[in-house]
């Protein structure tokens, strides 16, 4: 059964703003075009549209899941537990390297967030591009 992918954020620069786009190019061993994070085992980071809907309940107000600060967010997709796994995301392909550990950003965001995204993979997954190609919202995503 295959998710979607649901958001693509590219950020501008280290603790710069996430910009949302419809359409992002995924380059082989790089990550995403015009993100400020290029290269090494983090080149995309992911989060779940479920897991992020779920850790707002818990708080008595809600923040846009750009607050996140990841690159994409899709659906139907459950991350936890997903190192080594690859991930198609349209034509492109993403292997899972970890879980994403929530920083002091998320507290900065609303009081209680870091701890509350530590459990279950709360923060998502970042991983590396193996196979390029464009996406776009609405692009069916599913492990291989």
């Amino acid at each position: 059964m295959a998710g979607e992918l649901k958001a693509i954020w590219i950020k501008r620069g280290k603790r710069g703003v996430m910009d949302p786009v419809e359409l992002g190019t995924l380059i082989k061993h790089k990550g995403l075009v015009h993100n400020a994070d290029q290269g090494g085992k983090r080149q995309v980071t992911i989060i779940s549209e479920e897991r992020w809907e779920q850790l707002m309940d818990d708080f008595p107000t809600s923040l846009d899941p750009s607050a996140r600060r990841a690159n994409l967010m899709v659906t139907g997709i459950d991350l936890a537990d997903s190192k080594g796994k690859r991930l198609n995301i349209g034509p492109a392909i993403i292997e899972i390297q970890g879980e994403t550990k929530p920083c002091s950003r998320m507290d900065d965001a609303l009081a209680g967030l870091q701890d509350a995204m530590k459990v279950n993979w709360g923060g998502g997954a970042y991983g590396v591009v193996v196979t390029g190609g464009d996406i776009r919202l609405g692009d069916p995503v599913q492990w291989r």
